[in-house]
């Protein structure tokens, strides 16, 4: 990696177990195509902003990065993370829908950290 990439901490974002286990099924699966699940930001949803996840294929300078030993690795760049800040990334399996859940999202912003339902991104 970059010298210019930074190591995302828990303050920054928090990813759930489940989630985790999931981001890292799905780049295995991509066998090697992917290096990691990017989330990005764009403007249009509630209050402005929709989240989701892509696949990466190589970590970009500025990105900052998150992972683990079982092949978890998720990547954000500067502007996505600015929204991002003491939000939750969770992975929901109720048997019927499966769906990556971003929950706090307007924390970092002064919102209520009330939208659990943007998942916009799924895989």
């Amino acid at each position: 990696m970059s010298e210019d990439v930074q190591v995302l901490g828990d303050g920054d974002l928090q990813v759930t177990e489940p989630a985790r286990n999931k981001i890292a099924g799905l780049i295995k699966d991509t066998n090697g195509e992917a290096e990691a699940v990017r989330i990005y930001v764009t403007g249009g949803g509630c209050s402005g902003m929709n989240y989701g996840m892509t696949f990466a294929e190589k970590v970009e300078t500025r990105d900052s990065v998150m992972h683990g030993n079982n092949g978890f690795k998720l990547v954000v760049d500067p502007f996505a993370l600015s929204f991002l800040g003491g939000a939750e990334v969770d992975y929901v399996d109720d048997g019927i829908n499966t769906t990556f859940v971003f929950n706090n999202v307007f924390q970092s912003v002064g919102g209520s950290g009330a939208c659990g339902g943007c998942g916009g991104g799924s895989f």
